[in-house]
């Protein structure tokens, strides 16, 4: 009977987090153009406005982070296990003032990569 179950039962799809940012990306660069039609008749498909740029930035920041982590588990398995399994302990143990700069590090590598994205884009 189990087994009868098994067979019919769908199972769940389960997708890799950097696969979800790849299809999320494609489908924000896809949808987009028909979106901003909406807001805005005369827009072109691909329109140098700021609204274009910020989504097209978006979708490769996405892009460019899937791609990244998907190579990083490739090349350095090691490496991605312990992201995935100790560094959060390691940071708890951290003293503030050192989670302080890893948290500003993270955002401003962020922040520029976003700024040097849409730069490129426009």
């Amino acid at each position: 009977m189990e087994l009868l179950q098994s067979i019919t039962q769908p199972r769940p799809i389960r997708l890799k987090t950097e696969i979800k940012g790849l299809i999320i990306s494609a489908l924000s660069f896809i949808i987009f153009p028909y979106l901003i039609r909406l807001v805005d008749s005369s827009a072109a498909a691909i329109d140098p406005g700021v609204l274009s740029g910020i989504i097209l930035a978006i979708a490769a920041v996405l892009f460019f982070q899937a791609i990244t982590w998907w190579i990083i588990k490739a090349i350095w398995p090691a490496f991605a296990m312990y992201s995935r399994d100790h560094f959060a302990g390691n940071f708890r143990s951290l003293q503030a003032g050192q989670k302080v700069a890893v948290y500003l590090g993270f955002y401003l590598a962020l922040l520029y990569a976003f700024i040097l994205v849409l730069a490129q884009l426009l």
